[in-house]
């Protein structure tokens, strides 16, 4: 079991791209007048967190190897890693599960 403050800082980092998706706004609200969101659209919000999300993986897997060869004794930093990546891919498929439902339920609308 992780402890409170792994925790909740483990939760803080995967909340980092909340504030970025608030922002993105539509292309037909930028083309009425709207300002262009400062975070970009939402393709390169999910692109950075797709990049943040395998920057996660390489860093947990380069941790563990490091302690399966014995060059770093604390296991524990291994097992954090682990989750904090597994956390960072479960949410990007959440986020994904949500994109596609959303999307399926424009093209069920009727015109």
């Amino acid at each position: 079991m992780l402890p409170v403050s792994a925790a909740s800082s483990l939760a803080a980092r995967s909340l980092q791209f909340q504030p970025e998706v608030e922002r993105v706004r539509s292309p037909a609200l930028e083309k009425a007048g709207g300002t262009p969101a400062p975070g970009g659209d939402f393709g390169s919000v999910f692109e950075r967190m797709v990049n943040d999300v395998e920057t996660r993986q390489a860093d947990a897997s380069e941790v563990t190897r490091s302690v399966l060869l014995g060059e770093n004794p604390n296991l524990h930093q291994s097992v954090l890693a682990m989750q904090e990546a597994s956390l960072s891919f479960s949410l990007m498929v959440e986020v994904r599960n949500k994109v596609v439902e959303s999307y399926q339920e424009l093209m069920r609308m009727p015109v």
